[in-house]
């Protein structure tokens, strides 16, 4: 195998390492899940005064449950469906504006 060709599938794995990590729903899911459990504890912690201002609706506790069901259904939904970078040819395809070639 040629140097070319071996520079060539290095650079292949590292985009496909590069788009896994950089995979978005990682980031949603990951500041979601952080995010949601700080403001989850924030509802547990909450004292009587603040449930009066909220018309006895904990809503710190039911957002940061929503917040964490979200981040955690965004990080099972990154592992369940890997991010998969796109072949050679496919990006200058559509780049184009015409369809992907076989």
């Amino acid at each position: 195998m040629s140097d070319y060709q071996h520079e060539v599938e290095e650079l292949e794995r590292e985009s496909a390492t590069a788009a896994r990590l950089f995979d978005v729903r990682r980031i949603i899911g990951g500041l979601f899940t952080v995010y949601g459990v700080i403001v989850t504890i924030a509802g547990l912690m909450a004292n009587d005064a603040d449930l009066k201002k909220a018309q006895n609706i904990n809503i710190n506790l039911w957002t940061g449950l929503g917040m964490l069901a979200l981040g955690l259904f965004f990080l099972i939904w990154q592992m369940l469906r890997p991010a998969v970078a796109p072949e050679a040819g496919e990006g200058e395809a559509e780049a184009e504006g015409g369809p992907a070639k076989d």
